[in-house]
This record gives structure tokens, C-alpha cells and sequence, in this order.
């Protein structure tokens, strides 16, 4: 576990050079001339560290997810948590009502999600496994994109529709360290909660009695556990927009190398989600197109075959 973890490190800042030396502008630092500090340092780096950001909070949700649910289709996307967040977020930049700073805004993103996350369960019937709980996320992920579509169809000018459908789409293109300051803050307080309640998460590798057996406060610590899950997926939502199928791909990524103990899983889909969203990035800024992909119509088309494929394995078991 220990060489994979060194080899995705590595791979995390080999890619991180190499986005930095990546853009129109030419490869490496020589050819960009006077301007060479500001794009590198205030434009690409912004960039390539929100990417690896998003991809760590995402991999590391998705992976917590499917084991608390125990269930290998758990995602953010499709539970429906990251369309709760993004309606929140949209509601109030709808509305127009003013919060104190824009940091409150990953709360915003949280509330919503946990509202998803009650409906989730409740639809469910609190049934975790199997193929219930992803129809059940299905729904509530396409009543919030209903909603979201409405209010899209009520937007006060044309403007605001367009950045607000561009902004739904995923990506970190014309992002600044603004946003890199606003996503850290809610990544250490998640993943310090996530350390805390490590236990609880580590005991998920028994069966339900066994975990009622154990003595743990189940109901106190699950809600620590998934209000820090949606914490990353708010602040993500807020940052870069909705990406879905990151937090689906990288926890069967450190699945792939053998790695199943939750600790370890968390820690591989990680790294493994931020190098992958590295990659898928890279991929947009090279794909000559008039108007650059957004990341998530990219990791869609790379998650949706996976999605595919596990639930006609799962059929066939």
C-alpha cells in the first residue's frame, strides 16, 4: 500500500509540471516571454491545483460513501448529493441573498446536500445494498436537475443563464486562487472530521450486527461522517462545478491494485482522484476545440461505460 501511495504521489506532481507547462501559449516556461510569472503562477498553477484538489475531495468522498453504504455504486453524482448542493448554491445565487462572506457558500452547498442525502435515505427505506439505492439516487438526483433546470428557465437575464449552465457542467478553466482558498478550509475540516470518526469508518468491514456490537454511537457518528462527505462535495460543487463519476472511478481505481481496508481506500482514491482529474484536465486543454470542454461532460464520458459495466457485473453475481 505503502509503494502505491509513493507512486500516485509522484504521479500526482509529475502532472501537476506537466499541466503547468501545458496551454496555447506553448510548452515550458521559455516560450512565454515577459508575461511567463503571471501565467504560470496566476492563471495555470491556480488551475492545476484546484483540478488535484477537487479530484483528492472527490475520490475521498466516493470512497467513504460506498463504505458506509456498502455498496460499490455509491457516488456523490449519482446519489444525488452533488445536485442537492448545486440547487442550494443556485437558489441562493438566484434569490440574490447576500451572505456575510463567500465562504459561507460550501455550507450553503452542505445543507443542500444533506437534504438530498435525508431523501435518499428515506426513499431507500435506509436499505444501503444493492440496486435500491441507486434507483433511489437516481430519483432525487433528477427531481434536483429538474429543479435546477427550472430555475435556469427563470434566470433574470441571459447572462446569468449561461454561466450558471456552463458552471453546472464542471470545470476549472478562469479559476483563481480565490477559489483554491475557498475549497482548502472545507477540505482540512472534512478530512480532520473523517480522521476523527476513523474508527467508525474502519468497522464498516463488519457486517450491520457486528457494527451494532461494537458500542459505537452509530446514528451521532454516521451523521459526523456523511455531513463531512457533503462537505467536500459542497465545496467542490462551489469551486468547480458539478463533476460526477471522479468519486465513482477512483476508489475502484485503488480497488484495481487490490486495496480494500477503508483507510487505505480513502487514502488511494485520493490521490487517485486527483491524478485523474490531472488527466482529464490535460485532456480538455488539448482537445482543439472552439469552446473548451467542461470537465464534467469529459469524466462522463469516461465514468458512464464504468457505471455500465459494474451494474451488469453486479447483475450477473
Amino acid at each position: 500500500m505503502r509503494r502505491y501511495s509513493l507512486v500516485l504521489c509522484l504521479a500526482c506532481l509529475v502532472l501537476l509540471v506537466v499541466h503547468l507547462l501545458m496551454g496555447s501559449s506553448g510548452w515550458g516556461y521559455r516560450y512565454l516571454g515577459d508575461a511567463a510569472a503571471v501565467i504560470l503562477f496566476d492563471i495555470r498553477l491556480p488551475r492545476a491545483v484546484l483540478a488535484m484538489l477537487n479530484g483528492m475531495a472527490l475520490g475521498v468522498a466516493g470512497a467513504v460513501l460506498q463504505v458506509m453504504f456498502r455498496n460499490p455504486l455509491a457516488e456523490p453524482g449519482i446519489t444525488g448529493v452533488a445536485g442537492g448542493s448545486a440547487l442550494a448554491i443556485v437558489l441562493v445565487l438566484y434569490t440574490g441573498l447576500s451572505l456575510p462572506v463567500n465562504g459561507l457558500l460550501p455550507l450553503v452547498g452542505m445543507l443542500g446536500g444533506l437534504l438530498s442525502l435525508l431523501a435518499l435515505w428515506l426513499i431507500a427505506g435506509g436499505h444501503t445494498s444493492g440496486l435500491r439505492l441507486i434507483l433511489a439516487g437516481v430519483a432525487v438526483a433528477s427531481f434536483c436537475g429538474a429543479l435546477l433546470a427550472l430555475v435556469l428557465n427563470l434566470a433574470p437575464n441571459p447572462f446569468a443563464y449561461l454561466e450558471w449552465s456552463l458552471w453546472l457542467l464542471g470545470s476549472v478553466a478562469n479559476r483563481g486562487w480565490e477559489q483554491v482558498y475557498l475549497l482548502l478550509p472545507s477540505m482540512v475540516v472534512a478530512f480532520a472530521v473523517l480522521t476523527w470518526q476513523r474508527n467508525f469508518i474502519n468497522a464498516h468491514i463488519f457486517d450491520q450486527h457486528t457494527l451494532a456490537s461494537l458500542g459505537f454511537r452509530q446514528n451521532w457518528s454516521a451523521w459526523w461522517v456523511l455531513a463531512s462527505v457533503t462537505l467536500l462535495i459542497s465545496a467542490s460543487v462551489v469551486t468547480a462545478g458539478v463533476i460526477s463519476f471522479i468519486g465513482l472511478l477512483a476508489p475502484h481505481l485503488a480497488r484495481l491494485v487490490g486495496e480494500h481496508r477503508p483507510p487505505q481506500l480513502m487514502l488511494l482514491s485520493g490521490l487517485g482522484g486527483g491524478a485523474l482529474l490531472l488527466i482529464i484536465d490535460a485532456i480538455v486543454k488539448l482537445v482543439p476545440t472552439t469552446v473548451e470542454l467542461q470537465l464534467g461532460v469529459v469524466a462522463a464520458f469516461i465514468g458512464a461505460p464504468w457505471l455500465v459495466y459494474l451494474l451488469m457485473r453486479q447483475a450477473r453475481l
